[in-house]
């Protein structure tokens, strides 16, 4: 299912030795390729799935060095990458280019790839075709959807074509306007009893993975009492098997503020500002480049230029 270098067949040994920090990062030897019947290990021994969003190819050096078990290519770089208001106008073929892209940066993660709004909601047919794309031109090792609904009769025909589907319950940024904004939801109880049932039948439609996003910790604790597929959680609570969080909304990189479920581990806007304009300052001064950062040329080859050019 993949197009770069390296097996994924096997599985995570589940394994960890802490690295030289410290932090329990299995070292590059170690390390094997996610697979997607390693997540359901890690639920099984309780090991908590760490996931991020990612949308080019240094980043995903990075992410594939911090030893991240799965990484999502999301809809969201329409507004974080591509500056879209939104992430409704992203298109297939715009996001192809950054799967693409982080596919040839990673290695160990498990790769799944955002299936944009307009893509797969017309027909089964319609999904699975997208969903071939994905996996086919992009390398994604899973695809992810949106929405519960007839949104799981589309889950269910891409899984039954062999392609690993990742569900998204709760706040679904794409039909973010039918659920009235960007909030929480599941905050009654009919609508949690709604989510409760989307999330199970995504898992009987063949779903892997399902995520739960801006719902009440405590709902999300009723779901993980009825559901045996992962859950990967953002905003729902330490309840779920893993997390996930955006690239620039961790790593502090927008001026604006972040959703509340998000914690930033980073503040590297700042530094990335104060870097770019000590550059410009430098350069409108004459002070950058001096000679350290010059190539030089034998003294006698640049007589000879002289002379040519005389």
């Amino acid at each position: 299912m993949s197009n770069h270098p390296g097996n994924r067949t096997s599985s995570h040994s589940g394994h960890t030795t802490p690295d030289r920090t410290g932090l329990g990062v299995p070292s590059d030897a170690e390390r094997l390729p996610m697979t997607v019947p390693s997540l359901m290990e890690h639920k099984q021994r309780g090991e908590p799935l760490v996931m991020v969003t990612c949308y080019d190819y240094p980043s995903a050096r990075i992410v594939e060095e911090s030893g991240v078990d799965l990484v999502l290519v999301g809809d969201t770089a329409a507004m974080t990458v591509l500056g879209y208001d939104s992430t409704v106008p992203v298109t297939v073929d715009e996001l192809l280019v950054l799967v693409k892209a982080v596919r040839r940066g990673l290695r160990s993660p498990l790769l799944v790839g955002d299936l944009p709004f307009g893509s797969y909601e017309v027909s089964d047919e319609q999904a699975v075709i997208t969903a071939q794309r994905f996996v086919k031109e992009g390398g994604c090792d899973a695809v992810k959807l949106e929405g519960g609904g007839v949104m799981i009769e589309r889950a269910r025909a891409i899984a039954s074509t062999g392609i690993p589907v990742v569900g998204h319950v709760g706040l679904t940024p794409q039909t973010a306007t039918a659920l009235g904004g960007f909030k929480a939801q599941g905050r009654t109880a009919n609508r949690a009893f709604l989510l409760v049932k989307d999330a199970l039948a995504l898992q009987d439609a063949g779903c892997c993975c399902v995520v739960f996003e801006a719902i009440p910790a405590a709902v999300a604790e009723v779901v993980m009492e009825r559901i045996e597929i992962p859950v990967i959680g953002i905003g729902a609570g330490g309840s779920t098997d893993g997390q996930v969080l955006v690239w620039h909304d961790l790593l502090g990189l927008y001026e604006w503020g972040s959703p509340r479920f998000v914690k930033r581990y980073a503040d590297l806007r700042p530094q990335i500002l104060d870097a770019l304009r000590r550059y410009s300052s430098e350069v409108r001064a004459g002070q950058f480049p001096t000679s350290e950062y010059t190539y030089s040329i034998d003294p006698a080859e640049l007589s000879e230029l002289r002379e040519l050019l005389a």
